[in-house]
């Protein structure tokens, strides 16, 4: 496809992009008195690796002091946060902001020039789309029938767009593969953890909305509707032709049998499973075990469990 290696796009960067603290103050909201105010950052760093040039962030007492100890250019520190450091910055929560900072500076001539950086050990199919911005690993394999917005990371060894498991059996107990000529549509600032599998729609379409995080040796199948901003942990398994709303926490090794719905906030714990056909629902709720329950629900099964054991 003509795009650039992974490390001609990291070779790139460094030394690419730079930006002020007054730049990173008005970034993240924030005012500063800071002395140099113009000096160049350039990068992120913990503090024992920092340079003049990094941005460090400390969540508390303990590593504020490993960073004024450093030879870091800007500390973000929270609000409350005592000292005198000119290099303070006091931001609202540290860790995030510093988060902020990273993504503003991974910001490349290749983004800005639309090409994807694509490692060479990649496969990527004709008829693949790949928007600004995305970065496609080592052994990567991306099928025609995938659609990539802006700023989609696929790491490494992932398959994207592979026929769903969707067989028809016969009276003569054969099985017979059903249609599987959809499309798989990756929106926005998607990230996708090495190793994972996510299906092409059968007839319409699989869809990661965006800024959804999957993590690594993840399964989603065919027909599967994922909406924004969602957290998928390790080993997750999600049939085909379920629908996760927005702002959903899976823990590792969930397990969602087919035509699933989750709706918009439900936190599933670690190894809870969720029967066909089911609904989830209600904001901010947490479920766990197999089949899924509210936690304290759970938690009194739980203890009921312990007492006729005893």
């Amino acid at each position: 496809m003509g795009a650039p290696a992974l490390e001609d796009a990291a070779a790139g960067r460094r030394g690419n992009l730079f930006m002020t603290a007054k730049e990173i103050a008005k970034l993240l909201g924030v005012s500063t008195e800071y002395a140099n105010s113009a000096a160049g950052l350039t990068q992120v760093s913990a503090p024992e690796d920092a340079s003049s040039d990094s941005i460090v962030f400390a969540q508390d007492d303990r590593a504020l002091a490993a960073a004024v100890a450093s030879h870091a250019g800007l500390i973000l520190a929270k609000q409350d946060a005592t000292g005198d450091d000119v290099r303070i910055l006091r931001v609202r929560d540290p860790r995030y902001a510093f988060a902020l900072c990273a993504r503003e500076l991974k910001h490349t001539s290749v983004e800005a020039k639309a090409i994807p950086a694509v490692h060479p050990s990649a496969v990527i199919e004709d008829g693949a789309v790949m928007g600004p911005g995305c970065v496609i690993s080592p052994n990567v394999t991306v099928y025609g029938c995938v659609r990539m917005g802006k700023r989609v990371v696929v790491q490494a060894g992932a398959v994207l767009g592979a026929m769903g498991f969707g067989y028809v059996r016969g009276a003569d107990g054969a099985y017979l593969l059903s249609p599987q000529q959809g499309l798989l549509v990756i929106e926005d600032d998607v990230e996708i953890g090495a190793n994972t599998t996510i299906d092409r729609g059968a007839l319409g379409e699989t869809r990661i909305g965006a800024g959804t995080k999957i993590d690594n040796q993840v399964h989603i199948g065919h027909n599967v509707v994922i909406g924004k901003n969602v957290v998928i942990a390790a080993q997750v398994g999600i049939s085909g032709s379920c629908t996760i709303g927005d702002g959903v926490v899976m823990a590792g090794q969930v397990g969602l049998g087919d035509h699933v719905t989750i709706g918009p906030g439900v936190i599933l714990g670690g190894a809870s499973g969720v029967f066909p056909g089911k609904t989830l629902t209600g904001p901010g709720q947490m479920f766990m075990g197999v089949p899924a329950e509210p936690l304290k629900d759970y938690l009194k099964n739980v203890a009921r469990v312990r007492r006729l054991k005893g």
